[in-house]
Formats: C-alpha cells, structure tokens, sequence
C-alpha cells in the first residue's frame, strides 16, 4: 500500500525531492531560477538524506554550466545515475555534451526551471526559448505544468530514462512553477523505488568505464558508418512514449490523478481547441470551464511528453468535431514560419484524413502574465471568419499589429480569497507571505498558493506577493487582479501606482503609514479617495515601522503586518491565527534567546490591536 503524504512547496522543491530519489552524483551551477533545487540537493545531501538506494547523493559544483555538464556526461560513463538542474544560457552551455550523452544512450535527467534567454536584453524572467534550443540534441523532453505536475511527472523523466537508455529533460515553467508555493501530495520514495527497471539500471552500470575491463567509446567516424549509426537510434526513440505512457500509468495507480501523453479537457463535442504546455494549461482549463457553461464548445489539450512528439497520440486527443486548433507557444523564433509547438502539431495532421484549420500563437514571454480574457481572446479569434494567424496575447502590438483584441477581464476562481501585497525587497513581506500560506497549509484543511512578483533588482525594488486561499485546489497560475485584500506595506507606493483598481467591491486595504487619520486626507491623492470610495473599500492604516522601533525591533515589522491581515481578512478565527503565528515565531527565534522571541510575540499581538479603521 503506497503512502502519501501533504506538503507545502514550491516547484523547485518538487522537482528536487524527486530527483534526489533516484540521484547518484549531482554536478552543479546554480543560475537563477533553477538554483533552489541544487541548493536543497546541496543540504540533504550534507544532512546525509538517503536516496532510494540507501546512498546520499554525491554533490559537486563546478566553475560553470558547461563544466557541471561535462561532470554529468563523465559520471554517467562510470555508470552513476547522474542529474544536473538548470536554466537559460547556462543550458545554452551545456548543448554540445548533451548531444554526447543522448548519442551514447546515457540516463541522465537534466531538470530545468525554463526560462528567457538574452536576445535584445537580457531577462531573468520565464519562457520556454531555452528549452526550444535543444530540440535537437536528442534529449526527451517532458512538461509539466503545476507544482503537483513536478512532483508527479519528474519521477516519469527519471524512470523512463533508466529503462528507455534516453536522456530526459523535464521542463517547467521558471518563476510560475518553479517558485509557486503551493499544498500538493508527496509521492513516497519506496513507490518510486518500486517502478525501477532493475534489469534496465544493471545493464547502465555494466556498460559503465572500467579499468577492469577496459572498453572502446565514443570514437571519431567516418560517413561508411556514421549515417547508418543515427538512424540505428531510431528504434529506442520509437519505444519512449510507450515508456513514458506506461509509467504515467503507474504514476496514475499510486496518485489517483491521470495524465496522459497529451490530456485533454473540455467538452467532448469541442469545435475550437487550444494546444499548449507549461502552466498556461490551468489557466485555459479554467476558462474552458467558464466559457463552455455559457454554451459554448471549446477545450485544451496539455501537451505532457514534447519529445518525441508522438503525433498518433496526439490526434487521439482531440475530439473528432474540432475544426480550428490554436496552438500557443511561449517562446519567438525568428524567421521561422511558425513557432515550435504550432509546427510539431500541423506535422501530425499531414499524414491524417482530419483537416483542421491550425493557426499558431505566442503568449508568456519573460514570465508575461497570461490570464482568463486573453485565452477567451484566441477563442474568439478562432470564431472568427478569418482568425489572425501568427497572433500574441498579453501585449498591445502597435507596430506589426499581430495583437488580439482582448475583452473585459474575468475571473473565474469561485470561492478564492484572494491577497495581494506590495512590499519593498528585503523589507520582509515575502517572508511573512510565505509564513502565512505555511501556516494555512499545516494547520487548516484549505488549499493556498503564493506567488511573488519581482523585478529585475530583487533586493530594494517592488515585490508584489500574490495570495489565494480556497477549500479546493487552485487553478489560477496568474496575478491576482482583483483581490479580496490589499496591503500597501510602503506608504510612498499608494499615491505613486494604481493599486486601489484591483481591489475587489467591498474589499479591504491595509496602507502601512507614519500618517495619522487626520493627516490622512490631504495625505492621499484624491483619485485614491475617489477609487476607495468608488469600491465600497473597508480602509485601514497601521504604523507598524512605529510600533517595531517601540518594541526594539527597528525595521523588522514584518509580522506586525501579518497578523493585522488575519485580524481583517478573517481568513482564520484571530485567536488561532494568533496561536500559530506565535508558535511559528517561537520555532524561527528560539536559538536568538527570550528576550528577541519575546519581542516578535508583542509584534504579532501589536499587529491585531494597533489597526485603525478609516
């Protein structure tokens, strides 16, 4: 009988729980945002955590992502399950060795939070064009789209290599996936222990280098073999999406869940499809839900298993009446006559009797938040009696014009509330904001996601925490837009941007201010006024920079903050929200002595009693 078990984590932390089962050797080079999963590699495997074969993983940093790559490659040769994690030009450097090791047949599992790479500009931000520049290297390729997906579908990367003798690299979305915290089911290691083809993994450590028994490889041909030998490969590249397919299955049995190379949803008669990957999916799935409730017929189909693209399976999942396809790539491949993923789709349908009308678009460049009005925007689109092809959502193009028009905004998460807060980097609001869905998550049956939105400096530029709690799992890989609450933790931000237009009618605003009530009205900017009026707003100021120098915490307010929002969100009755936050502040500083636990427990008690309602 498998167990499970329920956890709080983001993607990066899936991702390395899972590759840590089967990991031998971990060679590194941390690059933002795939650095979390070496870093937590790096401490289990210094607390000495066992993977499934009873081992700690053997970790090495190296000066950069080619020689991390070339470590990978070297240990792989000596028959050790191997695993690197990886992001934007650092993969761009490992290209050329992974060509080797897919061409020799090695097992190894590259895990990458996919992210931008520098074109114009540089971006720190997500998309898929890092992971588009290695469709050639023989490589499979698989994608998940939530952080549930990571903890489920990276064990199917590892497992199908071993058994398959190809090179996976599993895919997520950087930043979206990668850093969304949410509550997901664990997967226990004996499951995964249990799925291994050992007779597949005794075969790797037999071929391995040896001085034993020395062994020629990887050697210089000539063209009266070198042809014939790639396409020899052919048969093991064939077999992976049965391999793959058949561990989803086992993956099925163990989570209850079902994923299929490519998962369709939607409805059944469906007369408009939406082709994607990544996170994308939930937020098309959604509104696929929404829109077919008002009477119309459209659906999604997640592509799971990328490479090889198995175009049979592909056809199989969408239904017979579709007559438009939009396939949506997150990635701009210049000169191209189509982007990736739209040209693997109109490649299946060549060789089928189905002639659907299959137009191509892009979405999600460097994390571009992609929300419900832009998807209904491409069904529509699809509606049309002429579509645009070659279209983006979640920009204005004013200057090749290939921009859909997108409608009003609509949000169909029912039963979310939802937070946002607007913080200054390193001022603690991220801290506290992940404090807070921990709390949710251990402590209450509800379901939370925290997402956290930074620009390019980090470290004293904006932060703007995303929050939504509900009794269901969430769905919604977007901003919040319309919240429940906002908190304004900077005084300076709530005259200089427009943060009241995403309060929702009859929301709460928290403004952390070192004005009093009365100095507030000449204070504030009158479109605030006007806004908070227009929205029904229940307003709140606290200062809590105030009351953390009273306390002898100069700076540190962040908890006075958090608690102020569960005294005003309701989220939790106050007193046990009181209760576990102090617990929580108790286990953070309890090596820091009395007097500074001390300290935070007055912050958090300060926090329910100091606010003042406008």
């Amino acid at each position: 009988m498998h167990k499970k078990h329920i956890v709080t984590m983001d993607g990066n932390e899936a991702a390395a729980y899972v590759a840590y089962a089967f990991t031998e050797v971990a060679a590194i080079y941390p690059i933002t945002p795939s650095s979390p999963m070496a870093e937590k590699t790096d401490v289990w495997a210094a607390k000495g955590r066992k993977n499934v074969f009873g081992q700690a993983v053997d970790l090495i940093e190296m000066q950069s992502e080619a020689g991390a790559i070339g470590a990978i490659h070297g240990s792989l040769e000596t028959g050790a399950l191997s695993t690197t994690y990886t992001s934007s030009q650092g993969l761009l450097l490992m290209i050329p060795v992974l060509h080797r090791i897919a061409g020799e047949k090695l097992p190894g599992v590259l895990h990458v939070a996919a992210r931008t790479v520098g074109t114009h500009a540089m971006s720190i931000f997500g998309d898929h064009s890092d992971v588009m520049n290695c469709r050639q290297t023989g490589l499979a390729m698989i994608s998940s789209g939530s952080v549930q997906e990571v903890m489920d579908l990276a064990g199917i990367a590892h497992l199908s290599a071993i058994k398959g003798k190809v090179p996976f690299m599993h895919f997520f979305d950087g930043f979206r996936t990668s850093h969304e915290i949410t509550k997901i089911e664990a997967i226990d290691y004996e499951d995964f222990k249990n799925l291994i083809d050992y007779d597949a993994l005794n075969e790797f450590r037999a071929h391995a280098l040896n001085p034993e028994h020395p062994m020629l490889r990887a050697t210089v041909q000539n063209p009266d073999v070198y042809f014939q030998i790639r396409e020899a490969n052919n048969r093991f590249y064939d077999a992976i999406p049965g391999i793959v397919e058949n561990y989803m299955n086992e993956i099925n049995k163990i989570t209850g869940r079902d994923y299929k190379l490519f998962n369709y949803h939607g409805a059944p008669d469906a007369d408009r499809v939406i082709i994607a990957m990544g996170s994308v999916c939930r937020t098309a799935f959604q509104t696929v839900d929404y829109l077919n409730s008002l009477g119309e017929k459209v659906g999604v189909v997640q592509v799971h298993l990328y490479r090889p693209f198995a175009c049979e399976k592909l056809l199989e999942a969408i239904p017979e009446t579709v007559k438009k396809i939009a396939v949506l790539d997150r990635c701009k491949e210049m000169g191209s006559a189509g982007e990736p993923l739209y040209q693997d789709v109109c490649t299946a349908f060549t060789n089928s009797d189905r002639r659907p009308l299959i137009i191509g678009g892009r979405y999600g460049l460097s994390s571009k938040d992609t929300d419900p009005a832009q998807i209904k925007a491409v069904y529509d689109n699809l509606a049309s009696e002429k579509p645009i092809e070659s279209f983006t959502i979640g920009i204005t193009d004013d200057v090749t014009n290939l921009s859909l028009p997108v409608g009003e905004a609509f949000y169909p998460d029912k039963g979310v509330l939802s937070a946002k807060f607007w913080g200054l980097g390193s001022d603690g609001t991220v801290g506290a904001n992940k404090n807070t869905v921990q709390i949710i998550s251990d402590h209450t049956e509800k379901y939370a996601q925290a997402y956290f939105e930074y620009d390019a400096k980090k470290s004293f530029g904006i932060t703007k925490s995303h929050l939504r709690f509900s009794d269901n799992p969430i769905r919604s890989p977007y901003y919040v837009k319309r919240a429940n609450f906002i908190g304004v933790h900077n005084e300076t931000y709530i005259n200089k941007y427009d943060i009241v237009s995403e309060l929702k009618d009859g929301g709460s605003l928290l403004l952390n201010c070192r004005w009093t009530p009365d100095e507030l009205d000449s204070m504030l900017a009158p479109s605030v006024k006007r806004a908070l009026a227009k929205t029904h707003a229940s307003f709140y100021i606290i200062d809590a920079e105030k009351i953390s120098e009273d306390i002898g915490m100069p700076g540190r307010f962040n908890l006075v903050l958090q608690s102020a929002f569960f005294k005003i969100s309701g989220l939790l009755p106050i007193d046990e929200a009181v209760e576990y936050m102090k617990a929580a502040a108790k286990k953070t500083y309890g090596n820091k002595g009395h007097k500074v636990v001390n300290m935070n427990l007055e912050a958090i008690d300060a926090g329910v009693n100091s606010i003042i309602k406008i």
